[in-house]
């Protein structure tokens, strides 16, 4: 069975673009081929800077012949009518056969379809590819009408059968498919001739190209941290940057440079961000000192010199660009210590952060406002908690955040050391914007925590005021971040507070002429449907979740997760599981002959009306698991609570199967249900079980 290789060789595909186009390319092109009736074992898609390569593996050599029946008209039918059904098949009346149906006669047809070659099919499916090619951005060039990412210089395109390379012929726009290809620009010496996808990667790599980009990535990585380990130092780590790279060079040639001396006092994430941003470099630090020392740049040649020349051009670029980051951390370093970060949030006045909500300074006043009113529930010293709230954002009008916004918070954090502030005000300053998502590291110390809270629940409050919901799939104020947000303070520093309570505060402080008291049960449910798909992945149940949103104190976030883990755990036994199908079988039976009798049975069940001893004994057992169940609600023992409600498993299940509850005398009967009204009352205290799936 043949093997299949194309090539795409184009001028230099942006890095960001390459691996999508190339899953792009295996997706349109295999789609395309089981759609035309082929079939593959193996499929794999490579890029490089300059190239989109495809190998399918294992490819029929031909599309089977397909046989298709379509009935037509009735027989007696008009015959134009006839005429366009023959015309659709591509069949004569001779060929028509007459079959007897229940609905009458009709006529019938079988329209073959003959196999087709496999290299007609690949001709047609990729000139489709590459004609409808979904870049995110693509140009024309010259008088065609083609658009790719870059001009599109040649495309290869070649069966492998045992007997040799058959080339497949197609043309697009004036470019001929081929067996030729070119390795490095430079280095890679004159284009040459390729039979099957071993041929094509071993000769690509004679010719200066590495055609995986994982390898690429793997020489990058080792050659860096062999040279770092070499001097004392070590690599910083950064795999988004490493793809990046590997996607910048066909040949890497990796090279270490020094950072002049004025430099090396930079704070080492400015020096990193500043290398990574405008250079691609990665950073190589001093683990003794936590200090950037050196830089690592990849070349794509081999040179005479070893990169001497190369490393000099970088060197001398590296310095201009680390000259203005000196400068901006100098001149901001000024303004912090001699006029304060009052300075900068007076400037945020003139910086509106939304047009119905007010200057980037009003915020910080509510901010302030809020995280001084959270502080006695987070455990936090008030005064030092407005502090870092009214000077958390200064660093938005630094020079240096203006230049890098991705060190919002860090540079925060110096110059709040800088003007003399507290290390509690300073750290939270770095710290409120935590955590950005699931994964993200949570604040913990308590100023830091209490006007990181302040920060999220006055951008939803915000929001929720002047009605900018998200909807479906459209987030653009990232509010759903915010909420697992505040979850994920509050439950990883375990605060007992109500966020009713805590959101009625937050929308009071905002002047928007709305109704906080309609708004703020919309956004507790917003907030916890944010948990339930937090506990979900923490594999909690979602019915689970459900049950124990349905009790009292649900907006105290910290006692909800209790509740919740304590009845899944009771769930996931046996008497749990089948606790709760009893604790239904009796809730249905009394709201039946609740419904039916117009009454409410919730009262005078007295064991002195019980004729079994299946009666008597879950007298006892209700009596015992009251006894341990109100204290442990009380306590907040649910673990405590849900054992002593898992332990009436037996005598419900003893009881149903001795016991009929529908006795023909009315006074047995209402005691019995009564009874089971004992059941449903303790249960439903410690969790909704009606909620409970199955």
């Amino acid at each position: 069975m043949p093997d299949l290789l194309i090539e795409l060789f184009s001028e230099e595909i942006p890095a960001r673009m390459q691996a999508k186009a190339a899953a792009d390319l295996q997706k349109l092109v295999t789609d395309g081929l089981v759609e035309a009736g082929l079939t593959y074992a193996s499929a794999a898609a490579f890029h490089t800077p300059r190239r989109l390569a495809l190998t399918v593996g294992g490819l029929t050599p031909e599309s089977p012949t397909l046989k298709e029946e379509r009935r037509g008209p009735k027989v007696g039918a008009p015959d134009k009518a006839l005429e366009g059904f023959m015309r659709g098949a591509g069949v004569t009346r001779e060929q028509l056969e007459e079959r007897e149906e229940k609905k009458g006669s009709f006529y019938f047809a079988t329209v073959t379809t003959p196999g087709r070659k496999a290299d007609a099919i690949i001709a047609e499916v990729l000139e489709k590819t590459v004609r409808g090619f979904p870049w995110p951005k693509s140009m024309r060039w010259g008088s065609g009408t083609l658009r790719w990412v870059r001009p599109l210089h040649r495309i290869t395109c070649i069966l492998t059968t045992e007997e040799g390379a058959q080339i497949v012929h197609l043309d697009i726009d004036g470019i001929t498919a081929g067996n030729t290809t070119e390795g490095h620009r430079f280095m890679g010496g004159k284009p040459f001739d390729v039979t099957s996808f071993d041929d094509y990667d071993a000769k690509l790599k004679q010719a200066k190209v590495i055609l995986h980009a994982s390898e690429r990535e793997q020489h990058i990585w080792n050659d860096a941290t062999n040279m770092a380990f070499a001097q004392g130092l070590e690599v910083v780590e950064d795999n988004g940057l490493l793809a990046e790279v590997a996607g910048l060079v066909e040949w890497p040639v990796v090279l270490m440079g020094d950072i002049a001396e004025d430099f090396l006092g930079l704070p080492p994430e400015v020096l990193q961000t500043s290398m990574k941003e405008h250079q691609k470099f990665f950073s190589v630090k001093n683990p003794k000192t936590g200090r950037i020392e050196k830089f690592v740049t990849v070349a794509n040649i081999e040179t005479s010199d070893n990169g001497a020349t190369i490393l000099a051009g970088n060197q001398k670029v590296l310095a201009a660009r680390l000259s203005d980051a000196k400068f901006f951390w100098e001149n901001d370093l000024r303004v912090a210590t001699t006029d304060g970060l009052t300075a900068w949030t007076d400037r945020l006045s003139n910086v509106t952060f939304h047009n119905k909500l007010g200057s980037q300074q009003a915020r910080i006043q509510r901010i302030a406002a809020l995280a001084e009113a959270l502080a006695p529930q987070v455990g936090s010293d008030a005064a030092l908690a407005r502090q870092a709230a009214e000077v958390a954002k200064a660093d938005l009008s630094s020079e240096m955040v203006y230049e890098f916004p991705e060190l919002q918070g860090l540079m925060g954090r110096y110059y709040a050391e800088a003007a003399g502030l507290p290390p509690e005000v300073a750290n939270a300053c770095e710290t409120h914007y935590s955590p950005l998502g699931p994964s993200d590291d949570v604040p913990s110390e308590p100023v830091a925590v209490t006007v990181a809270l302040a920060d999220k629940l006055d951008t939803l409050t915000g929001f929720w005021a002047i009605d900018e919901k998200p909807t479906g799939s459209k987030d653009p104020f990232a509010l759903r971040r915010a909420a697992l947000g505040v979850i994920r303070l509050v439950l990883v520093n375990d605060l007992r507070m109500s966020l009713s309570d805590v959101i009625s505060t937050g929308l009071n402080s905002i002047e928007t002429g709305g109704n906080p008291g309609a708004v703020a049960p919309d956004l507790l449910a917003f907030i916890h449907d944010r948990l339930k798909v937090h506990l979900r992945a923490e594999g909690i149940r979602h019915d689970v979740i459900d049950a124990c949103l349905a009790m009292d104190g649900a907006d105290d976030l910290v006692l909800l997760v209790k509740r919740a883990e304590a009845l899944q755990e009771l769930l996931s036994s046996e008497d749990g599981e089948n606790l709760v199908q009893g604790f239904k079988r009796a809730n249905n039976i009394l709201s039946q002959a609740e419904e039916k009798d117009g009454v409410e049975y919730s009262f005078g069940a007295d064991v002195k009306y019980a004729e079994t001893d299946a009666e008597k004994a879950l007298f006892e057992a209700l009596d015992a698991a009251e006894e341990k169940i109100t204290p442990a609600m009380q306590s907040e023992d649910f673990a405590a609570a849900m054992e002593a409600m898992a332990a009436l498993r037996a005598p419900i299940d003893t009881f149903f199967d001795a016991v009929q509850v529908n006795s023909d005398n009315s006074i047995i009967r209402r005691n019995r249900l009564n009874l089971l009204s004992r059941i449903r009352t303790i249960c439903l205290q410690v969790a909704d079980l009606t909620r409970l799936d199955g």
